[in-house]
């Protein structure tokens, strides 16, 4: 069974991250680049890529790997657990520096010309950064879930959640965590609490910006992906029963 992830308390060295990001928000930029699929590396027998389902990272910065090579972003790493455990599916990177949850909405056509099997979505840290509107972003998730599963109803999505600024205030905050919680109960969607859980404030784990994680902290990431992930391409694949993943 799969433990579900604590949300701890961020604490003072979190509040002051999160600060300065609304000042060093900006530097991320919103141009996007080319989400990049990741492959098997040089000497692994890999089966075509077109036999293989595909789990899909639809993301911002966190999920581009901004700061660290493609292979240490956490969506590689990943691939490498999904190679070691024996199972036949493809992470595609879908990662863009700067994405809002309305531009995650805007691209998802183009992506899902593609057949998604699994859906991991790490939207809405930059709608709480710029703190816009809480029921726009729920709206733009609600609406990535839609016509995802209108496309492929077989779609397993997984919501990977996140933390609002402290500086945004307590009903702020609030409101947003509570918007992932929803989604993943509406719409019967696993759950990662919190994406940064055991990143977040780390000096040793993130870059100068106090904001994305260092190759150290992706693997973390991927950890906390990787418990909740692991279960739903068992239930795919008939390997493994059903965990304990937050729902």
């Amino acid at each position: 069974m799969v433990p579900k992830v604590p949300i701890h308390a961020l604490g003072r060295s979190w509040a002051i991250a999160t600060v300065a990001a609304t000042a060093v928000f900006w530097t991320c930029g919103d141009g996007e680049r080319p989400s990049v699929p990741v492959r098997a590396g040089e000497g692994e027998v890999a089966a075509p890529a077109a036999a293989l389902d595909v789990v899909l990272f639809l993301g911002t910065s966190l999920t581009a790997g901004q700061g660290v090579a493609p292979e240490d972003a956490y969506p590689a790493v990943v691939q490498r657990k999904i190679d070691a455990a024996g199972l036949d599916f493809r992470v595609v990177n879908a990662g863009v520096r700067g994405e809002t949850s309305a531009a995650g909405l805007r691209r998802l056509d183009w992506l899902l010309r593609q057949r998604v099997d699994v859906l991991v979505v790490e939207l809405g840290a930059n709608d709480g950064l710029r703190g816009q509107d809480i029921d726009a972003m729920r709206r733009n998730l609600q609406e990535i879930i839609d016509r995802t599963r209108a496309a492929y109803p077989a779609t397993d999505i997984v919501i990977a959640g996140m933390e609002a600024p402290p500086n945004l205030g307590s009903r702020y905050t609030g409101r947003f965590r509570n918007v992932f919680r929803d989604l993943a109960r509406k719409n019967d969607a696993v759950l990662i609490p919190f994406l940064l859980q055991g990143v977040a404030a780390e000096e040793d784990l993130n870059q100068l910006d106090g904001i994305h994680p260092n190759a150290d902290g992706h693997k973390i990431m991927a950890e906390t992906v990787w418990r909740v992930l692991e279960q739903v391409l068992g239930r795919r694949t008939g390997g493994q029963a059903d965990g304990g993943a937050e729902r």
